[in-house]
Formats: C-alpha cells, structure tokens, sequence
C-alpha cells in the first residue's frame, strides 16, 4: 500500500473546521472499551490471544468491508488488544463524497455559500475521558488529533456514509454479539480519529498498529491491573 498517495487520496489541508468525514481519505482510528477493561483476551509471548468477544471484534471489522462496498472501503493494518482497536481505513471515491465536493466547489455544503460547506470543529471534540493515541506515534504532534462523536451530525451528506457511521455500526454489532452471550461488555462512547496526510506518516502508523502486541507494556493503554 506504499502508493495510496500517488495523487489517489484527498489530502487535508491543516485546517479541519470543514473537513467532510465522508471524503476520500486514510483515516486511523482507536476504540476503547470502557473505562479500558480487558475485554478482548491478553498479550501472551508478545502475541494477542483473543476471548471470544475479541474475536467477534475481528470478524465485524472484515464484514464492515463487505457490508459497504457502495462506500469503495479499503482494509489497512489492524490489530485487536486487550481494551482497545487500532485500524486505517480508506474511505474511496464513491458516489456520496464525489457529490459532496461538487457541493462544497459549488458553495453548496452548508457552510454559508461561502464553498466550504462549514462546520466548526469546536463541536466535534469530546469533554468525556480521552485519550490522544497518535502523541505514541508521533510525538511531534500531529495537526490532526481529536475524538469523534458517535452522534456527530455531518452537514455534507448522509449520516449512513461518513466516518462515524462506519465506526458505530461497527460497535453496535460488536454489543449487539455481547449482549446476545451475556457478556457484561461496554465501549467508550468516544472514538478517536486522525487523518492520515502522508506515505511516511501511513507507514509509520501501520508498522505501530503491526508492533503494538509486541511493545504491549510500553503503551499507554496498558494496565497491571486488568
């Protein structure tokens, strides 16, 4: 996947106030579970072993590629750990953001006629208990870097095809498995996202997600008390 930025991927600019969460994108994503319990097994001899519900967290994440084929997903590295989810996802050009930036081009994106179709990133960041998982990565800090809602209401398209409806789509499913095996099993309301802007920064946050098992005690997320 070294060649996902020869001119096939929709850069951001450093300002996100209007960035449309559907768009043509890499994005890297973390899912906590709540209050960062060991739900989805332990690291053993620096490899995951995963308890039932953790492999139901990996069967969902394949299925989210199958179930939206319209959205034109690609799969990048992913890794399962004992409280949390690491994973890239590529939003494709579909048919949904291809309309949305003919919208915002054309001042139609509901950001005032002015063509950038606003929303203030003010309302995108969380008060609950985060985390800011990209400072493992790159402690030189990021220019994107902030919890996305659940709930977030995007003005540019459908609710059913942005970002946040992947990832709680995804969660639901993975509750719905819970509940279903009278797991007593929660994830954080929150989810984390940064857009990935670069080949280097691409490379560099998929070797973390492949080496996270293997550096398990020297993560943020990691507790001596499960």
């Amino acid at each position: 996947m070294s060649d996902k930025f020869q001119n096939k991927y929709r850069i951001p600019s450093a300002r996100l106030q209007n960035w449309d969460y559907g768009s043509n994108a890499l994005y890297f994503v973390t899912i906590c579970t709540k209050k960062r319990k060991y739900f989805f097994g332990d690291i053993e001899n620096s490899k995951m072993i995963l308890s039932a519900i953790g492999r139901n967290v990996e069967i969902e994440w394949l299925k989210t590629f199958e179930m939206r084929k319209d959205m034109n997903l690609e799969m990048g590295e992913y890794v399962v750990m004992p409280n949390h989810f690491h994973a890239i996802i590529i939003i494709g050009e579909n048919e949904f953001n291809r309309k949305h930036n003919i919208d915002a081009v054309c001042g139609d994106g509901g950001g005032g006629g002015d063509g950038r179709g606003g929303r203030d990133a003010m309302h995108r960041v969380s008060t609950i208990d985060t985390v800011d998982t990209i400072d493992t990565i790159q402690p030189n800090k990021p220019n994107v870097k902030k919890p996305i809602d659940d709930d977030y209401k995007n003005k540019f398209g459908p609710q059913s095809k942005n970002l946040a409806s992947i990832i709680r789509g995804f969660k639901s499913a993975v509750t719905t498995f819970a509940r279903n095996n009278t797991i007593d099993f929660a994830w954080q309301p929150r989810f984390h996202d940064h857009i990935v802007r670069d080949n280097e920064s691409f490379q560099r946050i998929s070797e973390y997600i492949r080496n996270n098992p293997l550096n398990w005690r020297d993560d943020k997320f990691y507790n001596d008390i499960p």
